[in-house]
């Protein structure tokens, strides 16, 4: 007992840790159990628990990398750019910069409204931000902005948060497009049903109407009428809107009941209107019907969508701020559901019942389930693989099951970790767990290689959790110390702040709470569960046959359910104990070998049905063959590598000086990797670089590019190309129609939809001009909402016209149809028929193979989201349109959110007028165009001073002559030509504007603005050319500053393979050239500045340069405190250096085409 004792001493804290739960197993089985529920029901994937309740993770493709901003929204219908800029956005940004916390003020002026997006810092609270704009708004002095314009505060959201596009179909009962609704219907029934029912879904924030036409009363005036019968706009103006009234005359009580009291005057249709009553002459009344026309007719419309060549109406969705995108998405997907019963239908001419649809055409809640599925793949892959690894490396089956089955436990802790701290699931985060499997899984099998042997080299009186708890102590110091120098490594990127930090920070917390709890399995798990099923003895041997008996009867139901090849691998493990005494001496002496390999080729099967390395086309065999191979050729080498290991060392210690040539190579190698061919050998002659083998290795090694973060494939483009500045709504939305019919006959295309100018929402801000359009592509194979392939029945042996999943035929880009090799099986209706053992079926146009069509050249195919971008830009070449740079949905909010650009990448133009910005701007595109790196066909500068103008420009001597006042006139322009709101109906709970202005052939053209009749004080009616010219000018389409200083913007695009920084120096070396040779003049007051998503590398860097070496220099301390030793410390350190030069090292192999290309 005294023994016992003895050997259970505990001299330090995580001894009495390790001790206290190796003696309290119940504790640690609890642990196990309430971790596996707790986790279950937070992971964020869509587990099927029964009747578990689910409160996962938040759940979103990527993070919400954008600015710490609020949007300041002002309206003023009907007032040009210059105006608005004028007196709205300029004295309200100045206002603005005032704010606490501000970082910059952002704004666009434009057609009728005003945009300021205000940039805090990055620690300023998000509604905090929001209470002192409010503050600000409601405390400017009077007089600040002109009557009747009032600033309001955008949603509590980001433009990041645009999670769902839908638009309004007539369809009937089977879901297929029936027509029989025009525009005007369609946005009647979104502005008054449907956005305010999707409002009310918990989570979101706006719903913002686009397209169609909002419907309007429209009184069109005949000015001869009017002088005819002695009547002036403001009459007609003042008697409809005292026309549009409801009154309340309280109560009266008649027999003791109480009567409310109203007074009915809403105008309720055009008959009411047209009896509205302007005045009397001689007791006869003069009626809006005797001066004009009356009639429903669409409103002035700054915006337009367009679904594969056809206009439509539709609608975005915005999540609210801080909220899980894909539980808000499921609330809205509820409402729609909710309220699709009740939606307007009507009986077609053909008897058909038409009834108007929400049909989404982007949906995030695809791209975040194809995220998840992908991470849950890869975590499922990685923990194949590590299995694999531990069951060939560790030969001792119960503890590689042991260390192999507690893996997912931790990253269920993860999961709980991520819910506990407000970690949100994205494609980062969980990387960060991914990224620490194979550390996690070293902590489990040090500690289980060291019990293993003591228990070997103990004795078998010994107690067994003695010799479990002196086994894990020995080696717990130095696992806490690998994991603490891990997580330490990861400090630099807790101290990242803005963009960075918000991409980066998830990863690292993710990695950390993996790497924890990595430690908890070990130190608190491990040894219980090694106690209690590695060192017990089994005293009954019918334990072993009631788990083999098992095995083989499920090894018998996966033969018949899901594959033969494993369940064979089943059956024959299950069977090996009770043939084990019959089996050959030589066979039962690597009983261990023959056991764990089998394992080991049964987790390969699962591995190469998930991975499918060579590509699904191959099938399950080949891959798994490949696999085999593979991971074999790997592991092979090293076991081969610690058989030799001792003949290694011992030549390494004779020959000392040979061998740290070796490390030294390596670290040389990865620099020159790091740095480049010239940042090592920039100071050779320019003769010697000449040298062709000189300028081959130069070639070979430019260095590593510099990235902010790779694209996420998201499934989906966005092509945001520009009209002319000048081009009408009607001009723009026809180019947009063909250049949408064009995208659907993109076989690769699934839809189309284009969208003009804004949407009813202050996250839009964009002119007529500015087109975006959502092109959702089909995935390369067929696959479920998780991303998983789908398989269908294959006949390989046959051969056939390439098809669509509906039997469609379609060609090659010769325009014909071209035959590949197999064919799949179609049913009676020609639909794919599911096979379990089937082939993945191939969205994308396959290979064309000159064997099989003779007479016609090769062709590759379509093999990758870029193909698919050729295609669309090819297709996307119209007169009146410019080219467009590549961005998806997200990326591109994440750009515009940062930089207020539509391009990754761009120069910003400051100057003091806009001619000066536009005429630097064009110079530097035409420039840029000549940058290598720089594909010239996406720069495009801002045409700021390109709008045609109609200007006014009153006589005030002339008017003084008729007694009219500037105002006078100003009123009539406004209404007569522009139109003028006067009231709103009230049609229970919708509401439309009523608006009066003069017939449009008398208002349409210079000749016609002459004769718009002002009165006179006289009561004369005298002609607008009597008091003013009217002549064309140029003018802004929009109007952009920063700070209250102007800027022009300058986009352009990066050549594939070529990083953004490297792209961003390179242009900036050329500019300068260019100043310094008097190519690019810039007049006085005018500067420019390189900005877009390189902006958070630089920055990300330069905060790397200074904490990084702290960060080493803790690693260096913790090792210290760990050795007590000065040169061992030095001597582990110098790894550091050794494994930064690998890693550079592999991202050059990674990046060649013959390297582990599959």
């Amino acid at each position: 007992m005294k023994d016992e004792n003895k050997a259970l001493e505990t001299r330090s804290i995580l001894d009495k840790i390790i001790l206290f739960f190796l003696q309290n197993k119940l504790i640690v089985l609890l642990f196990i159990v309430g971790t596996l529920l707790w986790g279950g029901m937070v992971a964020p994937f869509d587990w099927k628990l029964g009747g578990l309740p689910r409160n996962p993770v938040p759940v979103d493709a990527i993070p919400d990398i954008g600015e710490n901003q609020q949007i300041v929204f002002t309206k003023w219908p009907g007032r040009s750019p210059q105006d608005v800029e004028d007196q709205v956005t300029y004295p309200l940004t100045v206002a603005l910069l005032g704010v606490p916390g501000v970082k910059t003020v952002r704004s666009y002026s434009m057609f009728g409204f005003s945009t300021i997006y205000v940039i805090f810092k990055e620690k300023v609270e998000f509604y905090w931000s929001r209470t002192r704009i409010l503050e600000k708004l409601n405390s400017l002095p009077g007089g600040s902005l002109p009557d009747g314009v009032k600033p309001m505060l955008g949603p509590d959201s980001t433009a990041l948060g645009q999670i769902f596009w839908y638009t309004l179909e007539g369809r009937d009962k089977n879901g297929n497009p029936t027509g029989g609704w025009d525009l005007q219907e369609l946005r009647s029934a979104q502005d008054w049903i449907v956005k305010y029912a999707l409002l009310s879904a918990d989570g979101v924030s706006e719903v913002g109407s686009i397209g169609g036409f909002v419907k309007e009363y429209q009184i069109d005036v005949d000015p001869d009428a009017m002088r005819a019968y002695g009547v002036t706009l403001m009459d007609v103006y003042k008697a409809v809107k005292n026309s549009n009234i409801d009154v309340g005359a309280r109560s009266i009580e008649i027999n003791r009941v109480e009567y409310v009291v109203r007074g009915i005057g809403f105008v309720k249709s055009v008959k009411d209107l047209e009896n509205t009553v302007i005045k009397s002459v001689e007791n006869v009344p003069i009626y809006v019907k005797n001066i004009g026309h009356v009639a429903i007719g669409p409103a002035l419309r700054r915006g337009a969508l367009d679904k594969e060549g056809a206009e439509a109406v539709g609608g975005v969705v915005v999540v609210r701020y801080g909220d899980n995108p894909l539980r808000v998405i499921k609330n809205i997907k509820k409402k729609i559901a909710e309220i699709a019963p009740g939606l307007p239908r009507k009986t077609l001419k053909d008897g058909t019942v038409s009834q108007i649809t929400v049909v989404p055409f982007y949906d995030r809640t695809g791209l975040i389930y194809e995220t998840l599925g992908t991470l849950n793949t890869a975590l499922t892959e990685e923990i194949l693989i590590t299995i694999i690894i531990v069951l060939i490396m560790a030969m001792h089956f119960r503890s590689s099951l042991l260390i192999s089955g507690l893996l997912p436990l931790a990253v269920l802790m993860a999961f709980i970790a991520m819910k506990v701290f407000k970690v949100d699931a994205n494609v980062v985060a969980l990387s960060g767990i991914a990224i620490a499997i194979g550390t996690m899984v070293d902590m489990g099998i040090v500690v289980v290689e060291n019990v293993l042997k003591h228990l070997d080299e103990a004795d078998p009186s010994e107690s067994r959790l003695a010799v479990v708890y002196r086994g894990t102590s020995e080696v717990g110091g130095a696992v806490l110390t690998a994991v603490s120098t891990t997580v330490v490594g990861f400090l630099p990127v807790f101290t990242m702040t803005a963009a960075e930090g918000k991409l980066f920070k998830p990863l690292a917390f993710t990695k950390t709470f993996a790497l924890v709890a990595s430690i908890i399995v070990a130190l608190v798990v491990l040894p219980a569960l090694a106690e209690l099923f590695v060192a017990a003895k089994m005293k009954r041997k019918y334990n072993h046959r009631v788990l083999s008996v098992l095995t083989i009867l499920a090894g018998i139901l996966v033969m018949a359910k899901i594959s033969i090849f494993t369940g064979f691998v089943l059956v024959l493990l299950g069977t090996l104990p009770f043939v084990e005494n019959k089996l050959p001496e030589t066979l039962r002496k690597h009983k261990p070998w023959l056991v764990n390999g089998l394992a080991a080729l049964l987790v390969a099967a699962f591995l190469a049905h998930h991975w499918m390395p060579l590509g699904p086309e191959r099938g399950d065999v080949v891959n798994m063959v490949f696999v085999v191979l593979l991971i074999g050729g790997i592991l092979g080498f090293f076991q081969v590598f610690q058989w030799l290991y001792p003949s290694i060392l011992r030549w390494a210690l004779h020959h000392r000086a040979l061998f740290r040539s070796i490390p030294l190579a390596i670290v040389l190698f990865g620099g020159l990797v790091w740095f480049g061919f010239n940042g090592y050998f920039g100071w050779l002659p320019n003769t010697v670089k000449s040298w062709k083998p000189v300028s081959r290795i130069a070639h070979a090694f430019p260095g590593l590019g510099k990235e902010f973060m790779p694209p996420l494939d998201e499934g989906s483009y966005l092509y945001m190309p520009t009209t002319s500045t000048h081009a009408s709504i009607g001009e723009a939305l026809d180019m947009l129609q063909k250049q949408d019919m064009l995208f659907q006959q993109i076989p690769e295309v699934e839809t189309a939809v284009g969208k003009l100018g804004r949407a009813d929402t202050p996250l839009d801000p964009a002119p007529i001009s500015m087109v975006e359009t959502v092109i959702n592509y089909r995935p390369k194979f067929i696959v479920d909402k998780s991303g998983r392939l789908l398989t269908f029945k294959y006949d390989k042996n046959s051969e056939d016209l390439f098809r669509d999943a509906d039997g469609n035929l379609l060609s090659a880009p010769d325009g014909k149809p071209y035959r590949v090799k197999g064919e799949f099986v179609r049913d009676a209706k020609g639909r794919l028929i599911p096979e379990e053992s089937g082939m993945p079926f191939r969205q994308w146009r396959s290979p064309l193979i000159p064997d099989l069509n003779p007479g016609r050249e090769a062709w590759e195919g379509i093999n990758s989201p870029d193909d698919i971008w050729k295609e669309i830009t090819a297709a996307g070449k119209l007169p009146g349109s410019t080219s467009a740079p590549k961005l998806q949905p997200i990326s591109a909010r994440i750009v515009m959110l940062q930089s207020g650009m539509r391009a990754p990448m761009g120069i910003k133009v400051k100057g003091p007028t806009l001619d000066a910005i536009e005429k630097v701007g064009l110079t530097i595109e035409k420039l840029l165009k000549q940058v290598p790196s720089i594909k010239s066909d996406t720069v495009i500068a801002d045409r700021i001073v390109g709008k045609p103008y109609l200007e006014i420009q009153i006589n005030r001597e002339a008017i003084a002559r008729y007694g009219v006042s500037i105002q006078d006139v100003q009123n009539v322009i406004e209404v007569a030509v522009g139109g003028k709101s006067i009231t709103r109906t009230v049609e229970g709970r919708e509401r439309y504007p009523i608006r009066v202005r003069y017939y449009r052939d008398l208002r349409n053209s210079i000749e016609a603005l002459s004769s718009v009749l002002i009165p006179a004080r006289s009561g004369a009616q005298v002609p607008l050319t009597q008091v003013a010219d009217i002549v064309y000018v140029r003018g802004p389409q929009v109007i952009k500053s920063e700070d209250t200083f102007l800027v022009g913007y300058v986009i352009f695009d990066k050549k594939a393979n070529v990083a953004e920084v490297n792209v961003v120096e390179q242009a900036d070396r050329f500019l300068k050239d260019k100043i310094k040779s008097g190519e690019l003049m810039l007049p006085a007051g005018v500067s420019y500045t390189f900005t877009g998503s390189y902006e958070n590398q630089v920055r990300a860097s330069k905060r790397l340069s200074i904490v990084l070496p702290l960060a080493l220099f803790i690693i260096f301390l913790i090792l210290y405190f760990q050795f007590k030793s000065t040169s061992t410390t030095l001597l582990v350190f110098s790894g550091i250096l050794v494994a930064w030069a690998g890693g550079f090292l592999m991202l050059w192999l990674y990046g060649q085409g013959w390297f582990m290309d599959f």
